[in-house]
């Protein structure tokens, strides 16, 4: 299955909650397909759409294969989710893009359980906060740091613990 009909299939069930499809330019048949993705503009449907991609028999997407966070820049963060079907061997891309102020997502831990690291990692450097998330906690840094790294705003404090940081 193409990753436009995979969209299409998408769009039958969910409509208007999923926005564009970003298709890559590369000319690497690899980079094309990781590299293109749909937004999904309506944050509310993610867990029924992982639901929906991993247990439909067509396309039973059973693999997460990354998740990533990306600071825009603009006030807003997005998550992308790499997936892919070892079944039908296809992949598809989705990103969500919230406010940097209020960045919650729903988890898909329950979904694809390898998640959960994944999200916790982006908790952590990126400050998204997984709804339903079953240990919701940092998992690279001391629960009590200051703020989250790999924001572009983010801004390293003087001391931490006593300490002069940069050491």
């Amino acid at each position: 299955m193409t990753q436009p009909e995979i969209i299409e299939r998408l769009r039958i069930t969910f409509g208007e909650s999923l926005g564009a499809w970003r298709a890559s330019n590369s000319d690497n048949p690899y980079q094309q397909r990781m590299g293109s993705y749909l937004e999904v503009a309506n944050v509310a449907v993610l867990r029924n759409l992982a639901f929906f991609l991993r247990d439909d028999p067509v396309l039973s997407f059973d693999s997460l294969l990354l998740i990533s966070s990306v600071d825009n820049g603009d006030g807003s963060l997005s998550v992308v989710y790499h997936i892919e079907s070892t079944k039908h061997s296809h992949q598809l891309g989705l990103k969500i893009t919230v406010s940097a102020e209020a960045a919650r997502v729903p988890s898909v831990t329950e979904v694809w359980l390898h998640a959960n690291w994944q999200e916790r990692e982006a908790w952590d450097m990126m400050g998204i906060h997984f709804e339903g998330h079953p240990d919701h906690r940092r998992i690279l840094l001391d629960e009590d740091y200051p703020g989250h790294p790999l924001r572009k705003d983010f801004k390293e404090p003087d001391f931490y613990h006593g300490m002069k940081v940069p050491y």
